[in-house]
């Protein structure tokens, strides 16, 4: 098959478009026919740092992916053979075969197109997790969220304002700003021309997801509510941060953090089984919808990560591997 892989780290030349094997399928495993791969900015960690990802030779990017089912694993229960889904995967997505374990595979939403699909799993997995799970924003709270026009942004925005909460955003220009409050948000700040702790100090956030980190984070918690949570996912402006312990204890502001990528397998499909019931039904009404930015092909996945990189992107970045 067909396959992009890390030869070393570096940049987006790195990546080599090759042939592999296909993967074989260990007992609780689907094999993937992949249509779609979706882009993360995982990827680009993997590809470049030393922190991430393989450092003991070649690897195949990717965490999300749409798709057919080719074959099945010992112990495969609910899928059959030429079922559509789209899945959370372990790596391996940037190929044309993957094996995944059958729990982190969804169906393809109804009136969704499979190569829109790819773009649901690594978003919306990682936004119930960090917003609705370990974050626990109710309906009327407020949610900030760093990075509105971002995948993870623009599942946020729709997700939050279907289930009643208003959000803000940060963005880095005007356009980006206005374009995120076109899609649901109550207000977006540009970051870069404005100070958005001065914008939105009497908004009173009670949920924050955070990508930033850096000197973000001391401003963050000065604009939390009394119990209000922020949740780490990146530090894209560094992972050091001065804070006043005082307004954590005056405000009683939880804060923490976490990476579903390391997450076992058990976890992956609870949390798979957690969004299937609950936000499954949202796509279904139309309340949530993929929002896609460009759609290169799998050769091209360097540019995709380019392109990335820039951070000029709305929405998902996808790879067609078919079709």
């Amino acid at each position: 098959m067909k396959a992009i892989l890390i030869t070393k780290k570096g940049g987006p030349e790195v990546l080599v478009y090759q042939d592999v094997p296909i993967p074989l399928t260990a007992p609780g495993e689907l094999l993937i026919r992949v249509h779609t791969a979706g882009l993360n900015r995982s990827d680009i960690y993997s590809r470049s740092s030393n922190s991430y990802g393989s450092n003991g030779g070649p690897e195949i990017p990717g965490l999300e992916v749409s798709g057919i089912v080719e074959a099945l694993g010992p112990g495969v229960r609910r899928w059959k053979k030429g079922d559509a889904v789209c899945a959370l995967v372990n790596g391996g997505g940037y190929a044309e075969y993957v094996a995944v374990p059958e729990g982190q595979c969804l169906p393809v939403p109804a009136g969704l197109s499979l190569g829109d699909a790819a773009a649901l799993p690594e978003t919306i997995f990682t936004v119930w997790q960090n917003v609705f799970r370990v974050g626990a924003l109710g309906p009327g709270e407020k949610l900030l969220v760093h990075g509105g026009s971002s995948g993870i942004g623009v599942t946020a925005i729709q997700l939050a304002s279907a289930l009643g909460s208003p959000i803000y955003v940060t963005a880095g220009t005007d356009e980006k700003c206005r374009w995120c409050e076109s899609i649901g948000a109550t207000m977006a700040v540009n970051y870069k021309t404005a100070d958005f702790e001065a914008i939105l100090q009497d908004v009173g956030i009670d949920v924050i997801l955070d990508m930033t980190g850096g000197d973000f984070t001391p401003k963050n918690i000065r604009l939390m509510n009394a119990d209000g949570r922020i949740v780490m996912i990146n530090a894209m402006r560094g992972k050091n941060a001065t804070i006043d312990l005082s307004e954590i204890m005056r405000r009683r502001v939880v804060l923490t953090g976490g990476h579903l990528k390391p997450r076992d397998t058990a976890f992956k499909a609870a949390l798979a089984a957690d969004v299937e019931k609950n936000v499954w039904p949202l796509i279904a009404k139309g309340a949530l919808r993929p929002v896609i930015h460009a759609v290169l092909p799998l050769a091209d996945a360097a540019a995709a990560q380019r392109l990335m990189e820039r951070s000029e992107h709305r929405g998902k970045i996808l790879l067609s591997v078919e079709g």
